[in-house]
C-alpha cells in the first residue's frame, strides 16, 4: 500500500468518524461543547440540532476518499488530479484545525463559552486534524515535485 493509500484511508476513516460524531451523536458532541451546568439553557437543543450540519459537510469528503482509494477511477490517475484533491483534502484538516486557533489562544473554555481544546475528545479533533493537514500537504508535496 502507498502512502498516499494510507492517507486516503486515514481521511475517509476521520471524515466518517466526523460524520458519526456530529450527525449521529449530536447528544454527544453537545456534551463535549457545553458544560454540564449549561445543558438546561433553551438553545442548548438548537445547538446539539445544528451540529448535524458539520456532521453532513464531512459526510461527502469521506466517500470522496473511499471512492478514491477503492475504484481508483482513471481521472484520478492523472497528476494534476491527484495533487489538487490532495490539496483539497489538506484544506478541509486545515480549516478544521485553524478554527480551533483562536479558541486555544483564548484558552479554551472560558466560564460557559468555547470547548477545551487541550483536553478529552477536542485535542484528539485538533491534534488529528493538524496531522492530516500535514500528510495530505506532504503528498501534494511530493507530487508538486
Amino acid at each position: 500500500m502507498r502512502f498516499s493509500d494510507v492517507i486516503l484511508l486515514a481521511n475517509a476513516l476521520w471524515f466518517g468518524a466526523a460524520f458519526i460524531q456530529f450527525s449521529i451523536a449530536q447528544d454527544n458532541t453537545l456534551k463535549i461543547l457545553v458544560p454540564r451546568e449549561e445543558r438546561g439553557n433553551p438553545i442548548a437543543p438548537t445547538l446539539s440540532a445544528s451540529v448535524a450540519f458539520l456532521g453532513a459537510i464531512n459526510l461527502p469528503i469521506g466517500l470522496l476518499s473511499f471512492y478514491l482509494l477503492l475504484l481508483r477511477p482513471p481521472f484520478f490517475q492523472a497528476h494534476d488530479a491527484q495533487l489538487a484533491l490532495f490539496l483539497f483534502f489538506a484544506a478541509c484538516h486545515f480549516s478544521q484545525f485553524a478554527y480551533n486557533l483562536p479558541v486555544l489562544v483564548r484558552g479554551g473554555r472560558v466560564g460557559v463559552a468555547y470547548w477545551p481544546v487541550l483536553k478529552g475528545p477536542m485535542l484528539r479533533i485538533f491534534v488529528i486534524d493538524a496531522l492530516l493537514c500535514v500528510t495530505n500537504a506532504v503528498v501534494a508535496i511530493v507530487l508538486a515535485s
